[in-house]
């Protein structure tokens, strides 16, 4: 294969003008950690909500989780990329539309809504089947012991089902981590689009994308590590 390699790419100006090449990708990694980070509290809250409205003895509750989840994990995650960014500001009042349109950054904002509900029907299948998983008995003694519904699951069945789901929910996240790489189609310059336009200006494609998977693996095993550490302290005596 006839290919010049130049490691020393990566400190040479970029034509951006504000730094080296090293620069440009490193600013694409801040892009994809904060998207990751605030969709994810958007998944996590709404997509626990989402979990324990199917778990609830209410036929309505458990219609409006399902057709949530049905709906948003079954629509591939790029054509709800689009949705968002180029067709919700031409469906809502005018006055909306064009403030959203006019957002600074608008599409980091659209990437963080995007894949927060996203990735939210997905920790709610994970929190529902953490539910799902306690014995029965914990919701029983709930009950026995006065508690309303709301605080049989705020102080009984969630802690103890978030200790349950924590390896899949740490999957989850790594895989709203990676997804952030599909804002680039809306113009989010995050990890991917920064190495993208890297090898567009350089033309050295290996080296750009090289070090942007090498990024990722850090990235992914800074978190594999954390949650290891987490899932230890949070783990139940006696079970472990």
């Amino acid at each position: 294969m006839n290919y010049n390699w130049n490691w020393r790419i990566f400190f040479d100006a970029s034509p951006e003008g504000t730094g080296t090449y090293l620069d440009m990708l490193l600013s694409g990694l801040m892009w994809t950690i904060t998207t990751a980070l605030c969709s994810w509290v958007i998944a996590f809250f709404l997509g626990s909500l989402i979990g324990v409205l199917r778990t609830l003895p209410s036929k309505t509750a458990n219609t409006v989780g399902t057709a949530y989840v049905e709906l948003f994990r079954n629509v591939p995650l790029l054509v709800q990329m689009f949705l968002w960014y180029f067709v919700l500001p031409e469906v809502v009042p005018t006055r909306i539309g064009d403030a959203i349109k006019q957002l600074p950054d608008a599409p980091f904002y659209t990437a963080v809504v995007c894949l927060g509900f996203f990735t939210a029907s997905r920790v709610a299948e994970q929190v529902r089947a953490g539910i799902q998983a306690l014995p029965r008995g914990q919701r029983m003694a709930g009950t026995a012991m006065g508690f309303t519904t709301y605080q049989t699951y705020r102080y009984v069945l969630l802690p103890n089902a978030y200790r349950i789901i924590l390896p899949p929910m740490t999957s989850e996240f790594l895989n709203n981590l990676k997804n952030t790489s599909v804002a680039l189609t809306i113009g989010l310059l995050e990890l991917t689009a920064r190495a993208r336009s890297m090898q567009e200006f350089s033309f050295q494609v290996f080296e750009a994308f090289t070090a942007a998977t090498i990024l990722y693996v850090i990235i992914n095993l800074v978190v594999v590590t954390a949650a290891t550490f987490l899932e230890k302290a949070v783990a139940i005596p006696g079970q472990r």
